[in-house]
């Protein structure tokens, strides 16, 4: 007797929850590790849950380049709005010229 088949729409919304859920709990990881100061456990927090971020994107529907797309959109808008993190250290203007190096 064959296992019976979980239908395609069953096992994505069951995928989306997990990977909500994994994107929370990266982010007490990350609180957790920042408490710790542990400067590896943090970047594999961060990691952790970008990946979370656009794997979600793309079970949504979406392609990791609108993805990437709608990012630089926001880092360029904040650019231009005066966003206090960009005023105070130049955050968003670093981000901006990484991302457009990396894309070269």
């Amino acid at each position: 007797m064959k296992p019976v088949r979980e239908p395609d729409i069953a096992r994505n919304v069951r995928t989306i929850e997990w990977l909500k859920a994994e994107i929370v709990g990266g982010s007490a990881q990350l609180f957790r590790s920042m408490l710790r100061n542990s400067e590896d456990a943090i970047l594999d927090s961060l990691a952790n849950v970008v990946v979370a971020c656009y794997l979600l994107a793309r079970r949504l529907g979406m392609t990791f380049a609108r993805l990437d797309l709608k990012i630089e959109a926001k880092v360029k808008a904040n650019i231009s709005k005066g966003h206090e993190i960009e005023e105070w250290y130049g955050d968003f203007s670093a981000l901006d010229a990484y991302l457009t190096d990396r894309a070269r």
